[in-house]
């Protein structure tokens, strides 16, 4: 019997070449939660160039368990893991509410730990509960992750630091506006491969026309050397603060629910439908995965969707690819020189391509929320007030002003309390007390007078 596409074994050259698409679709996103969350802190060039291989590093291998597998841990589908959007605004409310930020990551890191375990135990409850988390749950909790990180963007394109000169200039933003349009004339104009990395593509173009401006700088990578290792806890022993773990398992519940949407679409991708069993392999490999990472100096791990992507467009559906593909992120991962390459990309640059990135991000969870039955008054009402309380930190920064410190790293990341907003309403609203159907939705805005007979007309005995 011939064996699965999935456990299919491709000749040396062509698992080298596709394993290297699947890293160019994801190593901007691998790469910008140690940028975003670096920055926060203030790390020099050198400081950010090793955080940002010791991602690509763990991302590698998380990327092996969740692939090749052992034992019950691994979903063994065509997964990339790499660091979760999820954990950056929680990451940077930490790094905001710590006095000493040299403090900042080991914190962080304790709190991953911590969060990976838990989740680890959870796996197979998680697998079972998964029907508490429909569309409405994790359309909602994935746009908001696009809409708090677009701030972020949006800072990179006005420049490094608002102390600077020159920040906000029209210098900065025009570089910023060239590399968005670049991407988009990429991703509107060419197919295949070069489609799939544009904003790659466009951040090395942007990086280019930056030179002549003066604000690319090449020091890092001339003062990194060829070859390293992420020292086992470089930023410290890792620190455990109770509020700061709270709010990275709301992260890991986060993760959990997002991994385990794309192994259900995956799964109907590759012909090999994921089951309670493989989703709750999946979630062992992304919770182990996660809980391991900060050993070795990275963040939180989960699946990265955008790799589905790929894997529906190329249809080559071989776990062995995507394995192949987390050796290129290991061997990256110990060579400094090949991680200091990121830290050249000037602020606007990256800004521009964020745009895109980010808004992507945003734009997945919309089409998920497309499935989620928003023709009922419910649904809407569960989105309505989820997304409202997981913008508020982005539309009103000083709104938990007066609350204590400990209890504002949640409440300012709009994605933990955005999500525990989204999980409880769906609850309340379509699971307790399921005998009364929803209506479907009304328009307040209008008349609705017919609406209104009829209601009136049901409603008489």
């Amino acid at each position: 019997m011939a064996d699965h596409p999935v456990d299919e074994k491709l000749p040396p050259l062509k698992m080298a070449t596709t394993g290297l698409q699947h890293v160019a679709a994801m190593y901007a996103g691998v790469v910008a939660p140690p940028l975003i969350v670096g920055a926060a802190i203030g790390l020099t060039a050198t400081e950010l160039t090793f955080l940002t291989g010791a991602c690509l590093f763990t991302a590698g291998l998380a990327t092996f368990l969740q692939t090749l597998g052992i034992w019950k841990i691994g979903a063994r589908l065509p997964f990339v893991n790499g660091v979760t959007f999820a954990g950056v605004a929680p990451m940077t409310a930490i790094v905001a509410s710590t006095e000493d930020k040299s403090d900042a990551l080991p914190i962080i890191f304790g709190a991953v730990i911590v969060a990976g375990l838990l989740g680890f135990i959870a796996a197979p409850f998680f697998s079972k509960a998964i029907r508490f988390f429909p569309p409405v749950v994790t359309g909602t909790v994935i746009t908001l992750i696009g809409i708090s990180l677009l701030p972020v963007a949006f800072g990179w394109a006005q420049g490094a630091s608002p102390e600077a000169d020159d920040f906000g200039s029209a210098t900065n933003l025009g570089l910023a506006a060239i590399t968005l349009v670049i991407v988009l004339l990429l991703r509107r104009f060419t197919r295949g491969f070069v489609k799939q990395i544009a904003v790659l593509l466009g951040l090395v173009a942007g990086t280019l026309i930056a030179i002549p401006f003066g604000v690319t700088d090449f020091g890092p990578v001339a003062d990194a050397s060829v070859v390293g290792f992420p020292t086992p806890f470089h930023f410290g022993a890792p620190q455990f603060q109770l509020a700061a773990i709270l709010s990275m398992c709301v992260v890991m519940v986060v993760s959990m629910t997002e991994s385990t949407a794309d192994m259900l679409a995956l799964g109907e991708i590759v012909d090999r439908k994921a089951d309670e069993k493989t989703i709750a392999a999946g979630l062992r490999a992304d919770t182990l995965g996660s809980a391991v990472s900060p050993l070795f100096n990275g963040f939180m791990c989960s699946a990265f969707a955008q790799n589905i992507g790929l894997v529906a467009m190329t249809k080559i559906r071989s776990r062995y690819v995507v394995a192949a593909g987390g050796g290129f992120l290991v061997l990256m991962g110990l060579c400094p020189m090949a991680a200091s390459l990121i830290a050249v990309v000037p602020r606007p640059v990256l800004g521009g391509a964020g745009v895109v990135l980010f808004g992507s991000v945003a734009a997945s969870g919309i089409q998920t929320l497309v499935r989620a039955s928003l023709d009922k008054d419910n649904n809407v009402l569960i989105v309505a007030v989820s997304l409202a309380v997981g913008i508020i930190p982005i539309a009103a920064p000083e709104f938990y002003h007066s609350f204590p410190e400990n209890a504002k790293i949640i409440l300012d990341s709009g994605i933990s309390t955005g999500c525990v907003a989204a999980v409880l309403l769906n609850l309340i609203f379509n699971h307790i007390g399921q005998g009364r159907e929803a209506e479907e939705v009304t328009h307040p805005m209008e008349a609705g007078e017919e609406i209104t007979e009829a209601s009136r007309a049901a409603a008489t005995p």
